[in-house]
């Protein structure tokens, strides 16, 4: 019994406060949003977290084993991976990555939301592909993050 008023804080932490990460300008975000189509032979990637639960937790995201960024609640990044090959995106979880594979063609554009689930000891997250238009919608409420250093080292 000791231990339950250390628990609801600790779940009401988890639902509440906002965790903040460098944003990318207001005209970069903007340009973002207009999803063009990449660049040649490449293929364009948002990934998002757009739930309000685990609002004050930071989660790193890593794609092909090489550091995104760190996410916050209500921010995206865009970033463009080789196209023609499968990409792993993965991100941290409270004991072990999870990842999403996804095969990605030249010329288009994928939407992967990160989301927050409860852990034992902290919030965990997973990663799931959304529809284009889930994810334009999504997307167009959010602003973008800067690509970033990860705060943990990828396994």
């Amino acid at each position: 019994m000791k231990f339950a008023p250390l628990a609801i804080i600790a779940a009401s932490f988890l639902v509440t406060g906002c965790a903040s990460v460098s944003m990318a300008s207001k005209e970069e975000s903007a340009q973002a949003k207009q999803f063009n189509a990449p660049a040649a032979k490449n293929a364009g990637l948002y990934v998002y977290r757009n739930s309000f639960v685990g609002g004050a937790l930071k989660k790193d995201i890593w794609v092909d084993g090489k550091c995104l960024g760190e996410s916050a609640a209500d921010v995206f990044f865009y970033t463009q991976v080789e196209g023609g090959k499968m990409i792993k995106v993965s991100t941290e979880s409270e004991f072990s990555p999870n990842d999403l594979e996804l095969k990605v063609d030249s010329g288009k554009n994928y939407f992967v939301r990160q989301y927050i689930k409860m852990g034992v000891f902290v919030g965990g997250a997973g990663v799931e592909q959304m529809t284009e238009e889930q994810g334009k919608a999504d997307i167009a409420k959010l602003e973008m993050a800067k690509p970033g250093s990860c705060s943990g080292a990828k396994s």
